[in-house]
């Protein structure tokens, strides 16, 4: 299955936010949309960082209260790993394993396109070894 499929079904909307907003507006975000993660944007839509529940604590822990007076550019991850949508699920989970993410942004022709979580992508990997435990139990029957 690919990444286009996941976004197919679960859409393309992404909740986004600008690198000057401040973390508390981000903050207020999270808990409105109740979501771990807000992907950055330039106003041109390319991507520009994404800030998650941990960069938020990490900059907490590291400024106290005031961090949340702050850009969120100054809290995001910049160098943001990004799929595409003729990745695989199995390709999305390697690279979200070895990076420890649990949010990668979906890039098509340099901008942004979607979000797959982990959940997505756990999700859709159950429901493939479903069908082939499915499909190999209808062989065994009928053979």
């Amino acid at each position: 299955m690919l990444v286009r499929t996941i976004l197919s079904d679960k859409g393309g909307d992404v909740v986004v936010i600008s690198p000057d907003s401040t973390v508390d507006q981000a903050v207020s975000l999270l808990a409105e949309k109740k979501i771990g993660a807000i992907v950055v944007t330039r106003g041109d839509g390319r991507i520009a960082g994404i800030l998650s529940e941990r960069d938020i604590v990490r900059m907490l822990a590291a400024d106290g209260a005031e961090a949340l007076g702050k850009p969120v550019s100054k809290a995001m991850t910049a160098k943001v790993k990004v799929c595409h949508e003729d990745n695989s699920v199995n390709e999305v989970m390697g690279i979200m394993t070895q990076g420890r993410f649990r949010h990668l942004p979906v890039e098509r022709d340099g901008k942004l396109a979607g979000i797959i979580s982990i959940g997505d992508v756990v999700k859709r990997r159950i429901e493939e070894i479903e069908h082939e435990a499915e499909e190999i139990r209808n062989y065994i029957a009928t053979a």
